[in-house]
């Protein structure tokens, strides 16, 4: 973290451990590895696919990306 403005570039990404965690991991017991990474695979397309973000204006990932492929953007 040597150039500004680089301590908020991981915002979104701690942001998505931080909801794995705590409504995946956390409630969960698992017994094996392979459990665990199979639920967190499964929590990864429920984020991208059934999860409404508000900050999204209540629309999945998935809604958005899909949106923006239609557009032309400009460089």
């Amino acid at each position: 973290m040597n150039g500004k403005r680089r301590a908020i570039d991981n915002v979104l990404v701690e942001r998505f451990w931080r909801s794995i965690k705590q409504e995946k991991i956390y409630i969960n017991d698992y017994v094996s590895v392979k459990e665990l990474k199979d639920g967190i695979e499964q929590y990864i397309k429920f984020y991208n696919y059934g999860r409404q973000h508000q900050a999204l204006g209540y629309k999945t990932p998935h809604e958005v990306y899909s949106e923006t492929l239609g557009k032309k953007f400009v460089a």
